[in-house]
């Protein structure tokens, strides 16, 4: 078998690009601003009963590059064994090169579990057999995983109606890593799918004790449920559109009929976007009093295979990049809270690479002076937490904006194995300013540039969200 290509310096193509990581970031703990950690599974502690469970469940990239390979769906998401996914999952491996999921297989296998040779169906049973020993050990369940990596901060991802009694619980016992919600109320706000709508509108109620009649006692519930989660240490809400909402406005008119449609439920709201456009408006201006940080995750059509869609459910690997336009509806949206001062501080992430330089300029019109880098273009997300979607990213930031204000990586994520996606932009963050380093273009002066490097791996987000 060839040599293991995983070395001390991955990616890390010059003397100056390995000092800089090695020396500077490499070391560095982990605030993991955004992610879809289920907090019940920190909160029990969760221990793993294999590798297939903590690595291979509810992980749609890995799905989709075995579905491109003609693997069945009896081995992906139907009822085959674990042993059996995790069979089908390795013969895979030597096929996905040049997709990121050979670079974070890799990674994962060797910085969780010191595992250093590929993955395959000749190596796939002793990796298995070697990976479910350690998960039987403290030091990987979901909480020995987060001391692993030095995390101190992990964002989760959580409904409006959600008790966060998982979080309560971890607060109560004064847990050493900070696991804090986040706000994500999209299912209140897509009141075209008129049966889900008033199928959360039902939680809604039912968490916020307030029966919506209008769009006032609306608003008052969501509220409500902010100032819960406030209280709760939530300081971050998080949203994920195909686009911002065009239009800002709320009529008279659609005041009465919004009022007649939660009587009837049974004619479709006319004007679903000045709905979400209104009452987005609302929130944004209730995170901004409570000095909160938004996030905006923009771009992608869901769902896109009706056929698999329905026989899988949500979230299985059919979603994809969209082309829509942007840029007007996101200056609309924020200069309106811009005009009366009520724009908090704002992350925007952009799924579709040929946006990257429209979304950089477009969040450079909204800092203030009022704190460093208030509007922020946010990491490489989705299709894009790969090394050209970074490096793409990074360079738009740092041709139109301020890299050295950037708040860095996340997971976003459902797995306890994600983290080395922080080691990962790190490594080709590190390697891109030490290639320009040593090119000339920028000074040849290490503490300067890792001081840069430190804050962006680290310290900037650490101060964003005053942590």
């Amino acid at each position: 078998m060839s040599h293991f290509f995983l070395t001390d310096d991955f990616l890390l193509q010059s003397n100056t690009a390995k000092r800089l990581y090695h020396d500077y970031v490499k070391t560095l703990p982990i605030i993991d601003y955004h992610c879809h950690l289920p907090p019940d599974e920190i909160a029990s502690n969760k221990q793993f009963a294999n590798l297939t469970e903590i690595w291979l469940k509810g992980d749609h990239y890995k799905w989709r590059a075995q579905r491109s390979l003609g693997v069945s769906e009896h081995f992906i998401t139907g009822t085959a064994t674990d042993e059996e996914k995790f069979h089908a999952w390795a013969k895979v491996v030597p096929q996905t090169v040049r997709n990121p999921l050979f670079h974070w297989t890799h990674m994962e296998l060797k910085t969780v579990f010191n595992l250093t040779e590929y993955l395959n169906e000749h190596t796939a049973a002793g990796i298995y057999q070697s990976a479910n020993e350690l998960l039987k050990t403290e030091a990987f369940t979901t909480r020995g995983l987060l001391s692993k990596f030095k995390v101190e901060y992990v964002g989760t991802t959580d409904e409006p109606w959600d008790s966060l009694e998982h979080h309560q619980q971890l607060a109560n016992e004064s847990y050493d890593i900070k696991v804090l919600p986040s706000f994500r109320p999209d299912k209140i706000l897509f009141i075209d799918k008129t049966a889900d709508f008033f199928h959360y509108l039902l939680a809604l109620e039912t968490a916020s004790g307030i029966k919506v009649t209008d769009i006032a006692s609306l608003l008052s519930a969501i509220e409500n449920r902010v100032d819960y989660f406030h209280a709760n240490g939530c300081r971050v809400s998080d949203h994920g559109f195909m686009q911002m909402p065009a239009s800002l406005n709320f009529s008279l008119a659609l005041e009465i009929e919004f009022k007649n449609f939660l009587q009837n439920k049974t004619q479709p709201f006319s004007d679903p976007v000045s709905f979400m456009g209104f009452v987005l408006l609302a929130l944004s201006r209730m995170y901004h009093q409570r000095d909160w940080v938004q996030q905006f995750h923009l771009g992608p059509i869901r769902d896109n295979n009706t056929r698999l869609n329905q026989k899988l459910g949500a979230n299985a690997g059919f979603d994809s990049i969209g082309d829509f336009p942007q840029a007007l509806a996101m200056s609309l949206f924020f200069d309106r809270l811009d005009q009366s001062n009520q724009l908090a501080k704002t992350v925007i992430y952009n799924i579709n690479p040929s946006e990257n330089e429209v979304f950089a300029s477009m969040l450079g019109n909204f800092n203030d002076g009022s704190i460093k880098g208030k509007m922020q273009f946010g990491s490489g997300w989705w299709f894009l937490d790969q090394k050209d979607g970074m490096e793409k990213q990074l360079n738009a930031l740092s041709n139109i904006g301020l890299i050295s204000t950037f708040i860095g990586m996340i997971t976003d994520s459902r797995s306890f194995l994600s983290f080395p996606r922080h080691e990962y932009f790190r490594r080709i963050l590190c390697n891109l300013i030490g290639d320009e380093m040593e090119k000339g273009l920028l000074p040849n002066d290490e503490k300067w540039m890792g001081d840069i490097l430190k804050n962006i791996s680290y310290y900037n987000a650490k101060s964003y969200f005053n942590l």
